[in-house]
């Protein structure tokens, strides 16, 4: 989870759009992506998620949050945003995966 270039983000005042980041609970990768807004004033931040392409709100209180660099993170970890518009959502690969 520590991975080399990879690190705590204990605020969202650290954040700015286009940094991404990995959101982690209980051992588990939650939410992957990059900062698209903060509100500092309450120390929320939104993402757009690799996985599934939908924005996240994001509480540092709640998840361990990580800043993680581009290069960091597998190539095959890397999905589309979203399945291609003529695949039925139910049969598009790694959506429920």
């Amino acid at each position: 989870m520590t991975a080399g270039g990879t690190r705590q983000v204990y605020s969202c005042a650290e954040l700015s759009v286009g940094d991404r980041i990995e959101a982690w609970h209980n051992g588990k990768l939650f939410h992957r992506g990059e900062v698209i807004r903060t509100v500092a004033a309450m120390d929320l931040f939104w993402i757009l998620d690799e996985r599934t392409g939908a924005r996240k709100l994001i509480d540092t209180e709640a998840l361990l949050v990580l800043r993680a660099e581009a290069a960091n993170i597998p190539a095959a970890a890397q999905l589309p945003a979203r399945p291609p518009s003529h695949i039925p959502l139910f049969l598009a690969p790694g959506v429920l995966s």
